[in-house]
């Protein structure tokens, strides 16, 4: 594999909590920069407008700080090729599509919505995966020069060959073969102007000088897209590098519906950054059994990108467990330890606005642990006991918080506002009254009756950690719910 200039990069997107899988995919394009003497660098691919938000990117940034990754070029340090978010980068992206219009490797589009549904449930009737059927292809250039001239909305398209295939190399699959007629027209600019992910990231990748594109696998379909853009921009691309996905024991895709995967959730629970990176760095390197506790630097000198496993990788939290544990108890000081507790503690500010919030519900200091001890706890214990005393039946209680965990996924920032104002939204909806709707939230997320005001708690708790306890809530009504019927 050639490395000379290395240039890798992380692109994610702020549209959600950051994923550990995004965490994974960092530390291999880390552990590859500095292997090979290169640079790391971090891109905010934001062209989703409708999900995108700041609050989301500084979550990126905190998260992928707190992993101890650092980049040498970023939305946050500059560099010489920025700026680094694409919404900042719409007027580089045009020329390069005007090229691919110009040279026939892309196309105008003039398909409304209600065509492009109409198309794709023939398709579906038809047993058929869904494509764009060409339908703009081939029209004449003066049709076309007139309706873009007279502001008719439009996209503009990708055009693929329909006879062979695409043929190119992965630095981890090896030679791979994708047929032309399973690739899509696909979409490179919308009709706002903005470019889609694939024309994006292929400029940008472009004029950032990246070499190495190693991203997960579930974008080796996509491959085929980019080299044909590069090919009609007249580019080299980059040696392209899929990565297994991180999947459950079941070998099911690592999931927020089934497990926690935020890295606030891992950081909230005390998880040491350097514990998580050691876990998730044993993917990408051969060692013999019981060589497992490394550090970073540790993982730079046995990284080897030419012995990569196309495996699974398997996200084993008692293997976590294991080596967060060790790390705890060999790798730190006493007088280490000591800190990262009151760090950890004050994660959030939840230490201190915890006790805030518990000073007026309390007649002795000694009466703080049972009160306010959820914030700082790894789970609160929950049974289907744990909501026996609530007014509201097993069945109703369910109903509330599998309502309420669903719509709680709508906010987009996660702040005591938007959190009162997302459950009384609720309330009005489930037509309960507030009074109803929290007493079973209070149990799930503090596991007592008697708690501390529900949204500040909620929000000093996390997204992630409200998730997982509702997640927990679930669980247990059901069993209440199923034993009573």
């Amino acid at each position: 594999m050639t490395t000379s200039g290395v240039r890798v990069r992380i692109a994610p997107s702020p549209t959600g909590e950051p994923h550990v899988g995004t965490a994974y995919i960092a530390l291999f394009n880390y552990l590859f920069a500095k292997k090979f003497g290169g640079e790391f660098i971090l891109r905010i691919e934001d062209t989703d407008a409708t999900r995108s938000t700041a609050e989301f990117e500084q979550k990126v940034l905190d998260a992928l700080k707190w992993t101890g990754l650092t980049w040498s070029e970023g939305p946050d340090v500059g560099g010489p090729y920025g700026p680094y978010r694409q919404s900042e980068r719409k007027d580089l992206y045009r020329p390069f599509v005007d090229k691919m219009l110009d040279n026939g490797g892309a196309f105008h589009c003039f398909c409304t919505p209600e065509r492009l549904e109409s198309m794709r449930e023939a398709q579906r009737a038809a047993g058929k995966p869904p494509g764009y059927d060409g339908h703009c292809l081939h029209l004449k250039a003066e049709e076309v020069t007139s309706r873009v001239a007279a502001g008719e909305p439009h996209v503009v398209r990708l055009k693929v060959p329909t006879e062979g295939s695409c043929d190119f190399h992965d630095g981890v699959y090896g030679d791979v073969s994708i047929p032309w007629e399973s690739v899509d027209m696909q979409v490179l600019l919308k009709a706002d102007g903005m470019p889609t992910y694939h024309m994006a990231n292929v400029v940008d990748d472009h004029m950032m000088k990246i070499t190495h594109v190693a991203r997960g696998e579930e974008w080796l379909a996509s491959v085929p897209k980019h080299i044909l853009i590069y090919k009609h921009l007249g580019l080299e691309p980059p040696v392209f590098m899929h990565l297994s996905l991180m999947r459950n024991h079941d070998k099911s895709k690592l999931s927020k519906r089934k497990n926690p995967t935020s890295i606030s959730y891992y950081s909230a629970l005390g998880y040491l950054p350097e514990a998580l990176m050691n876990f998730l760095g044993l993917f990408f390197i051969q060692i013999a059994e019981g060589e497992e506790l490394l550090t970073m630097e540790e993982l730079i000198e046995k990284f080897d990108p030419d012995n990569l496993s196309k495996a699974g990788a398997i996200f084993d939290i008692q293997k976590l467990d294991w080596l967060n544990g060790r790390w705890l108890r060999e790798k730190l000081t006493p007088e280490d330890f000591v800190a990262r507790v009151l760090d950890w503690a004050q994660e959030n500010d939840r230490l201190v606005e915890g006790l805030k919030l518990a000073q007026s519900r309390v007649t002795k200091l000694g009466e703080l642990p049972p009160l306010a001890g959820f914030l700082l706890a790894n789970d609160v214990g929950l049974t289907p006991a744990s909501f026996g005393g609530l007014k509201t039946s097993p069945a109703e209680t369910l109903e509330i918080v599998t309502t309420v965990q669903a719509d709680l996924e709508k906010i987009l920032e996660w702040n005591v506002t938007t959190i009162e104002e997302e459950l009384r939204a609720i309330s009005d909806r489930m037509g309960k009254k507030l009074r109803v709707v929290t007493p079973p939230l209070f149990v799930a997320v503090s596991g007592s009756q008697r708690s501390l005001p529900l949204f500040d708690s909620m929000a000093l708790l996390g997204r992630s950690v409200v998730r997982q306890r509702l997640k927990v809530a679930i669980q247990a009504l059901t069993a209440m719910a199923g034993a009573q019927n």
